[in-house]
């Protein structure tokens, strides 16, 4: 079979401030955390993933909470993180909200052929609301203080940052099966887009080619990973058998518990994940109280006590 790709699962990112990130994502963005759990190589450090209302995929921004420094901002990185939400006045709306909890955001202006917002939050983690023009399923959160037809409704595109674009084109094109769309320029950046499979911004990941930047230092605002959606085990087998097939290291496939993956990185030196639609994060909780408690898949739980005595108040 052709091996496709349906789009973003979800994007890791870092935060040095877990109580600040939450108020931000959850109040200010209106999210919901579908999940507290703690990052599973490393269990002195929470990991928080946000969504809709219904935790699903695509639309997960999730973060590891590590006391970094801030992010040294180049290329060889993921560099903005888009947001889909639909009609050009919701982002009028999201400009007068962000500028009233004081976050840096610039003016709608039009970027690839799409009424967008750039804004940051407080840590200079690197946002973007698109009018994606209310195409697709969507699923609001009944408890966010944002209204409905106002609410974040997933991920996509993401922009990524690398020196040189034909080695990048290479894996996504021959290996991802991604299709190269077309170029457009923002400020003074040439920046390539190439989709995953039907739909719009949310199956799109831009390629920004910055090779006068530095190479960029992982930290608190910055992006750790971006992974991409497969529907399932199955799939996930076949895409770790063509990784095998070409040679590309990889770290074989991980169970994550809340979804399977397998993880590499593109010649530009970005970390890339495929993800498995499912079982998805009900499969500890129910629906309705997901994020309220610490969750910790079964082969962390017989250690619940020392993770919770080592974890800072959240």
């Amino acid at each position: 079979m052709s091996l496709q790709l349906t789009g973003f699962h979800h994007l890791t990112a870092i935060t040095a401030d877990a109580p600040g990130n939450r108020a931000f994502y959850t109040g200010t963005l209106g999210l919901r955390l579908v999940k507290k759990t703690v990052n599973q190589d490393d269990t002195s450090a929470y990991h928080l993933f946000y969504a809709d209302g219904k935790a699903s995929p695509g639309t997960d921004i999730t973060f590891f909470d590590w006391p970094a420094p801030r992010e040294r901002r180049g290329t060889r990185s993921i560099a903005r993180t888009g947001f889909r939400v639909s009609g050009e006045g919701t982002l009028g709306y999201w400009r007068e909200r962000l500028k009233a909890a004081g976050a840096e955001v610039g003016d709608v202006t039009e970027i690839d052929g799409r009424a967008s917002l750039d804004f940051e939050d407080k840590e200079g983690q690197r946002l973007r609301f698109v009018d994606d023009g209310g195409a697709g399923s969507f699923h609001p959160w009944e408890s966010s203080d944002v209204a409905p037809e106002r609410q974040i409704r997933g991920l996509g595109p993401i922009v990524i940052s690398v020196p040189d674009l034909e080695p990048t084109e290479i894996v996504l094109t021959r290996l991802m099966n991604m299709e190269r769309l077309r170029s457009y320029q923002d400020s003074e950046t040439e920046i390539t887009v190439f989709k995953m499979a039907e739909g719009g911004p949310e199956t799109e990941l831009h390629v920004a080619v910055e090779p006068h930047l530095p190479v960029a230092s992982q930290g608190a605002g910055g992006v750790h990973h971006v992974a991409f959606r497969t529907p399932d085990i199955d799939s996930l087998h076949e895409w770790t058998a063509r990784l095998a097939a070409v040679r590309l290291p990889s770290s074989g496939e991980v169970e994550r518990y809340y979804f399977r993956s397998l993880y590499f990185r593109e010649p530009g030196g970005i970390l890339f994940e495929i993800a498995t639609d499912g079982p998805g994060f009900a499969v500890d909780e129910p629906e309705e109280s997901l994020g309220e408690r610490l969750a910790l898949p079964p082969f962390l739980e017989p250690h619940r006590a020392k993770i919770e005595a080592n974890l800072k108040p959240l």
